[in-house]
């Protein structure tokens, strides 16, 4: 039993967010866009380089159907599109510095701690 005489269970609303934030490359996204207020497609691009530029198309998109990014269009010339995180958005930074604190703790170390238990490590 858990706490209170409950039955342990996950929360949906907990589970959808990780869900989201911890899709490929969303989370990065995120961390590189809060580090300022607003960045080209091709800064962001530069920030996150492993990621293609069809995927980062992806995720920008998703991340501002949930209304964690906006896109601004500078008409120009040259057009100009930024992209910045809403005040949604910005409300994730405790979580995100947190997460990165646990990663720096028990990630940071070792390279090999951050691989999977189990993954066949090079010795």
């Amino acid at each position: 039993m858990g706490q209170e005489g409950k039955e342990p269970g996950c929360c949906p609303f907990f589970h959808r967010a990780v869900e989201l934030i911890g899709r490929r490359w969303t989370g990065a996204i995120l961390a590189v866009l809060m580090q300022t207020e607003e960045l080209r497609f091709s800064e962001l691009a530069a920030a996150v380089p492993e990621l293609s530029d069809r995927l980062l198309s992806e995720r920008l998109k998703e991340l501002e159907s949930y209304g964690l990014v906006e896109r601004r269009v500078d008409p120009g010339p040259p057009v100009k599109v930024f992209y910045a995180l809403t005040d949604k958005g910005r409300s994730l930074e405790p979580a995100v510095a947190e997460l990165g604190s646990w990663a720096r703790r028990w990630l940071g170390k070792d390279p090999a701690a951050a691989a999977p238990r189990g993954a066949a490590r090079a010795g």
